[in-house]
């Protein structure tokens, strides 16, 4: 999705905005809303008080993406956000960075730190209302989402697949482990050279992966179209991402369509816990890119506490921690035909994370 273009002109344009550019309506933070010209190129939030030289980061950040002005907003009583506010605001400057506004909004009512008129910013606050803004209407209408607080934004991620996705997860499992035991006896039994006995491991690895390449295009395809998942088609394509040549073609697909955010965070709520670190990636993946780094942080929390070792989850949080523009990682980001270049031809080692997702070690929680 292409993020709509919000015409902010006045304070309460600004409070209606931030909302939908955060994506959730924020609490004891502050918000830093960066632009070059009239195109906005970054929102980033923090959590108030701030840690000591924590802001340090902001102009940096604000420089290596071009950002020649900002708005802040502080959520919060004054003797919070007042002072955090005075320190971006001189930080800024120092950097040459114009600030177009700053307020600080509190109880439905928000306050200048710009405007020193008492006629248009009076000692009481200027009442405003978010949700019935021209704004407001035009980033919903364009499929941006502001959920209520941070924690409505957590519970977005959290685990929903009860039962009957249970239960799915288990006849997925059992039929694939009956299709490798299959290939493993046949390979045992055969007459044929160690060699040979590799080369049709190799073959079978090359039609997994060749269907597996499939679903994930398919499924982007569903998603794109409104369409969602079956739970067994869910539990397979979870399990399929298991190996990393799927997990990084889902990976290098990656756009602006709303398809990828609604498809890899149905995943990572509907697998089961244990499988969900891959699709928690790509949801932080596909968040980063659109900006939205509370919700980025928040997939990788719960793919890391799948899999406390997931590199990909690793580095997701590495890049977002050095505060990281997704630029420099989507512009190096191969495209599926490069990675068939530089990965080769699908290999029976390939299949080896998915061997162990499956051994009953892994998957007896599920019973």
């Amino acid at each position: 999705m292409t993020t709509p273009k919000l015409v902010l002109s006045t304070p309460a344009d600004i409070l209606s905005a931030v909302p939908y550019l955060v994506g959730f309506h924020p609490a004891d933070s502050l918000v830093v809303t960066g632009s070059t010209g009239p195109e906005v190129r970054l929102t980033t939030r923090w959590d108030l008080p701030a840690d000591p030289g924590e802001l340090d980061r902001l102009v940096p950040l604000l420089r290596r993406e071009a950002v020649t002005s900002a708005f802040l907003v502080g959520y919060g009583p004054g003797a919070l956000v007042t002072p955090v506010v005075d320190e971006v605001t001189r930080l800024l400057r120092a950097g040459n960075i114009l600030v177009t506004e700053s307020l600080r909004a509190e109880g439905g009512r928000y306050w200048s730190y710009s405007c020193g008129s008492a006629t248009c910013c009076p000692a009481e606050g200027t009442p405003y209302d978010t949700g019935g803004s021209r704004v407001a209407a035009t980033a919903v209408m364009h499929g941006l989402v502001a959920l209520p607080d941070r924690g409505s934004l957590r519970r977005s991620v959290q685990p929903s697949g009860g039962t009957r996705m249970r239960q799915a997860t288990l006849r997925v499992v059992a039929a694939l482990r009956t299709r490798l035991a299959a290939l493993d006896a046949a390979s045992e039994a055969a007459t044929a050279s160690a060699g040979e006995a590799a080369t049709d491991l190799d073959e079978e690895a090359a039609r997994f992966v060749g269907e597996a390449l499939g679903r994930v295009r398919t499924a982007i395809e569903l998603y794109d179209s409104g369409g969602r998942l079956g739970d067994e088609e869910a539990a397979r394509l979870g399990l399929d991402l298991a190996v990393i040549r799927v997990r990084d073609e889902a990976w290098a697909l990656i756009d602006d369509r709303d398809a990828h955010l609604a498809l890899w965070r149905d995943l990572t709520r509907r697998l089961e816990p244990g499988h969900a670190a891959p699709a928690a990636s790509l949801l932080a993946a596909a968040a980063w890119q659109r900006g939205e780094c509370a919700l980025a942080g928040m997939a990788l929390e719960r793919a890391l506490a799948a899999d406390p070792g997931y590199s990909m989850a690793l580095l997701l949080r590495q890049a977002l921690t050095h505060m990281m523009s997704p630029a420099m990682l989507r512009d190096r980001m191969p495209t599926p035909a490069e990675l068939d270049d530089e990965m080769g031809a699908p290999r029976a080692v390939w299949l080896a994370p998915l061997r162990a997702l499956l051994t009953p070690a892994q998957t007896g929680s599920l019973s």
